[in-house]
């Protein structure tokens, strides 16, 4: 297809994105041209509408300032929120009127949207909070947006397509570029530059040359913008259906070095002697073959499951031992790793769950192949269970992701082990309740048995009833009581 054929396609899609939201659009449109004010849908809006993707969060902006954006959105809807409003952004749900949506034989749709004033963001050298700055002109406010395919804008209510730095050009080629110099982008906010990597993986995009040499002698000044925004969009570039470009991009550029260093550090010298695994490209392949198992996780995307397979073996360089005959081995790096990722996505400031949760993954990744060929007791059965704990859907899809030998006779035999697993824990669980593996006397009946109060030894006593449980199964409360009263008898005064 050529580039005038795609760009015939993107026009008329955008058109009959437009048309589908034009009841709300206009309606706005009109409330503030009526009011001397000028107002545009802007940014990923219109790209969205462009790629046929657009959805019912709809982004505009105006001349007019933060206190008119209130009053004018007051006068189309009584749902409105102004907890950005210092930043020059006003938010509100419009609702289809419902003669309309009765006459499309249609639910009521509501549009989330959101109207901000002309203006540019920009830090400080030193700052972490960009410095807000209203402007006057839609061109002075598309040309400070991040890249070009976001710098587009269609006016309202007459539906003018406004496009100065080529955007449609670009989306049409799939080409990443910034309206000025990437380096007044950047500079202007920071984060974008893993926005890029981002678009690379969402939209399939080839970032300039320039965006590239920009991002990667730029990359230390990432250092200045909050965790939690680093954060934010980190865990938008794994939630897309293909990672591994934009992780790329990052490493590549030095990105990775300064927020996630744990990644490029993957990439161990090799040399003739030793070989092992290229675990870089090993762990973006586990992790692609996780997001394709998915499907088997109650919710997607994942963002757990894919931090704890791109993570999984970030312990090994940490761990890396050169053994006789030219063998290489990474003893302990589940746990090493364990350590590092808690540490990394605590700094990160990700939740106290979502790092739990990722460094037991990590922890646990190799607890499959401590068992050997397959000859599970069912007390390692339980034990995998009852250490795997809520973590257990996730685990299964690890531990499957983690094969990435080309040894197809070994995969096959891998995949065949772990069925076999997975239907051992289907079938004890049946039995046992194993998702609830509890002793068969709880604490309170310990110590009657036993005459005792609240304590150590009570502690101690669950503990060693819940191994008695995990080793033999179910004991029921009589043979319970006795193997409690034979452990209390033989311990020594």
């Amino acid at each position: 297809m050529s580039g005038a054929e795609r760009l015939s396609r993107s026009q008329a899609t955008a058109l009959a994105e437009l048309l589908r939201v034009a009841p709300v659009a206009d309606r706005l449109g009109e409330v503030f041209s009526d009011a001397g004010f000028r107002l545009y849908l802007v940014g990923g809006s219109v790209r969205d509408a462009l790629r046929g993707e657009l959805g019912h969060d709809l982004d505009f902006t105006t001349d007019a300032r933060p206190d008119d954006i209130e009053r004018l959105l007051r006068t189309v809807t009584p749902t409105v929120w102004t907890i950005g409003k210092e930043f020059g952004t006003v938010g509100g749900r419009v609702d289809e009127s419902p003669g309309r949506a009765e006459a499309a034989g249609g639910e009521l749709v509501s549009w989330l949207i959101e109207i901000t004033t002309f203006r540019s963001d920009a830090y400080a050298s030193d700052s972490r909070k960009p410095l807000v700055q209203f402007g006057d002109t839609l061109e002075g406010d598309l040309v400070r947006r991040d890249f070009t395919v976001n710098a587009m804008a269609v006016e309202l209510p007459g539906k003018r397509f406004v496009d100065p730095y080529g955007g449609l050009v670009h989306l049409a080629e799939g080409w990443l570029d910034t309206p000025g110099t990437p380096e007044q982008s950047f500079s202007d906010d920071p984060l974008r530059m893993m926005r890029a990597a981002r678009f690379t993986s969402q939209l399939m995009f080839r970032p300039a040359p320039r965006v590239i040499q920009a991002m990667t002698a730029m990359a230390d000044r990432i250092e200045i913008v909050s965790a939690e925004r680093v954060r934010d969009e980190l865990s938008k570039l794994l939630l897309t259906a293909r990672p591994r470009p934009g992780l790329g991009l990052l490493v590549a550029t030095g990105l990775a070095d300064r927020v996630l260093p744990e990644l490029p550090a993957l990439r161990l010298e090799r040399d003739e002697h030793h070989r092992h695994k290229d675990v870089y490209e090993h762990s973006l392949t586990v992790l692609e073959q996780a997001i394709d198992l998915e499907e088997r996780l109650p919710d997607q995307p994942d963002l757990v499951m894919r931090l704890a397979a791109l993570l999984h073996d970030i312990g090994k360089p940490a761990t890396r031992r050169f053994e006789p005959g030219g063998k290489v081995s990474f003893h302990h790096h589940d746990v090493v790793g364990a350590k590092l990722a808690k540490k990394r996505l605590k700094a990160l400031r990700f939740s106290a769950g979502e790092v739990d949760a990722v460094a037991k993954l990590i922890e646990l990744h190799l607890r499959f192949h401590g068992y050997g060929g397959g000859q599970w007791t069912d007390a390692a059965v339980r034990r995998y269970v009852r250490d795997a704990g809520d973590q257990l859907a996730r685990l299964h899809v690890l531990t499957r992701a983690d094969c990435t030998t080309r040894n197809e006779r070994k995969a096959a035999r891998l995949r065949r082990t772990y069925d076999e697993l997975e239907l051992r824990i289907e079938a004890l669980a049946e039995q046992e309740e194993l998702s609830a593996l509890r002793p068969d006397l709880d604490g309170t009946q310990i110590m009657a048995i036993l005459g005792i109060g609240p304590g150590r030894e009570v502690g101690e006593a669950y503990r060693f009833l819940l191994e008695k449980r995990i080793e033999e199964g179910p004991l029921g409360p009589e043979r319970a009581e006795a193997e409690l009263r034979s452990w209390w008898a033989s311990r020594e005064p």
